[in-house]
């Protein structure tokens, strides 16, 4: 991006919030209009991207101190919240791994099943990718998987990855699916977290992660089946890559056995894992202990305990320079978005005029939110994606006195998952070669599938399945 365009865009920004604040001052009040635009001036950036995304989450912070549209704490205190207190412990917890090498070996061993036809390279490509991304961050599993699957390639003798026509269907399906992953688990990103959090504040109780699936699983299960019927129905040049398995078996082998320090990073992430979905046991015992704080107190062991070799199994100096901030500030940047959009009464205001539509909590209400909600993933990521729409959500439903426990889990289903640009994770599969053009145009009907089976099926679940709107600690 040239200078001159660079500029453009940076001053489009204050210029459409502006323009927000002057047309919608009379219908959303003046500290409504002011929220909401900087809420157009922050989509406008992280699509445009003048600066970096993690710059842009704190346009709230900026705007707010010249405005005071709410008190300023309100909006500093969401950079460190609980939910951005539990990324960073979990990625506490990863952070030894690329050194012992326990993401190798778990990759390894998941992709030592594959077999030669294509057909089995996109399921175990896409099913370990979605798996993974559970309980990985998305950026960590695809930045693992697809250099592996490069280098993959490459034994099989497909070293330009551009003009590779297997490289296509198996890049996407890594790219793609590490945003599927991320519906499976409230642990599976950041915008999940942000969609808990924004909802525990409405309802005023801790969000029992286990309810998450219950709720979700179905769901999970299906779209994972559906995005692979559609990936195995791609055509494909090639239908056998010979050698793959035993490449990943020798690799597998060459590891050795699991060592001590494996072992214990293991079982580390394995007990938090243990103590976040058997919350609702201890809740009583100990209020304060939030799978937040399980999930720090068990990442800062790292920086006590001695390997093998007789060193720190983390250190501060690798904490500091391997954890992802910018992540962690885009993060704080949409909680402090969603934070200002309700105290200013911006999402109440927005959710008269979408009231004012004649959407009466019906199914063209659902197509609205999901499209709404799935725009937002694919021209920026998920995790703004869920800052914006979760709150104009929460607000909709307490206008028309709905309960908001299914539209809540509907919207979640909606953003998550991401196909058509190059940007956010599915920048890595296009910067090892995969054409970006290909990943548009396979990407644009995989989007339109996803969104209709959101709908689909999240209507049906709202009708059919009583279980699926109701939560023990939410009134209805």
């Amino acid at each position: 991006m040239n200078t001159t365009r660079r500029l453009c865009h940076i001053l489009a920004g204050p210029a459409i919030m502006t323009l927000t604040i002057v047309l919608l001052s009379n219908s959303l009040t003046l500290p409504g209009a002011q929220a909401t635009g900087i809420l157009f001036w922050m989509v406008l950036w992280w699509i445009t991207r003048p600066v970096h995304i993690a710059v842009t989450a704190f346009v709230p912070v900026i705007v707010n101190a010249f405005l005071n549209i709410v008190p300023m704490g309100s909006i500093t205190s969401q950079y460190a919240s609980d939910s951005i207190i539990l990324i960073f412990g979990s990625g506490l917890l990863c952070l030894p791994w690329a050194a012992i090498g326990l993401d190798r070996r778990i990759a390894l061993k998941v992709l030592s099943i594959i077999g030669p036809s294509m057909k089995s390279q996109v399921t175990v490509w896409l099913v370990a990718s979605v798996l993974t991304s559970c309980m990985l961050p998305n950026v960590a599993v695809c930045a693992l998987f697809t250099p592996m699957a490069v280098a993959m390639l490459a034994a099989a003798g497909y070293d330009d990855i551009r003009s590779s026509p297997p490289a296509v269907p198996i890049l996407l399906a890594i790219g793609w699916g590490v945003g599927i992953g991320g519906l499976g688990s409230p642990l599976g990103g950041a915008m999940n977290l942000a969609a808990i959090s924004l909802f525990e504040e409405h309802i005023g109780h801790e969000f029992m992660y286990v309810d998450w699936l219950t709720h979700i699983t179905p769901f999970f299960v299906i779209i994972t089946l559906v995005t692979l019927l559609c990936m195995l129905m791609m055509p494909m040049k090639v239908k056998n890559l010979n050698g793959t398995k035993s490449y990943f078996e020798n690799s597998y082998r060459e590891l050795g056995p699991m060592k001590r320090d494996e072992k214990i990073c293991a079982g580390l992430f394995l007990l938090a894992l243990l103590g976040a979905f058997t919350r609702p046991v201890y809740a009583a015992l100990l209020p304060a202990l939030t799978p937040a704080y399980i999930y720090l107190v068990l990442g800062c062991l790292g920086f006590v305990i001695i390997t093998a070799e007789k060193k720190f199994l983390l250190t501060w100096e690798t904490a500091e320079k391997e954890t992802m901030w910018g992540m962690m500030f885009l993060f704080g940047g949409g909680l402090a978005l969603g934070k200002l959009m309700n105290e200013s009464c911006a999402s109440a205001g927005i959710a008269d005029l979408v009231a004012g539509m004649s959407l009466d909590g019906g199914l063209l209400t659902i197509v609205v939110f999901v499209v709404f909600a799935r725009a937002m993933s694919e021209f920026t990521n998920s995790t703004t994606s869920a800052a914006i729409t979760i709150p104009i959500v929460l607000g909709f439903t307490t206008k028309l006195g709905l309960n908001p426990v299914p539209w809540w889990f509907i919207t979640i289903m909606a953003y998550n998952a991401e196909f058509m640009l190059p940007i956010s994770v599915r920048a890595i599969p296009v910067a090892y070669g995969l054409d970006a053009k290909k990943m548009l145009k396979g990407g644009i009907p995989m989007a339109v599938i996803n969104m209709l089976a959101v709908i689909i099926f999240g209507y049906g679940f709202m009708k059919l399945w009583p279980a699926f709107s109701q939560l023990p600690y939410v009134l209805k």
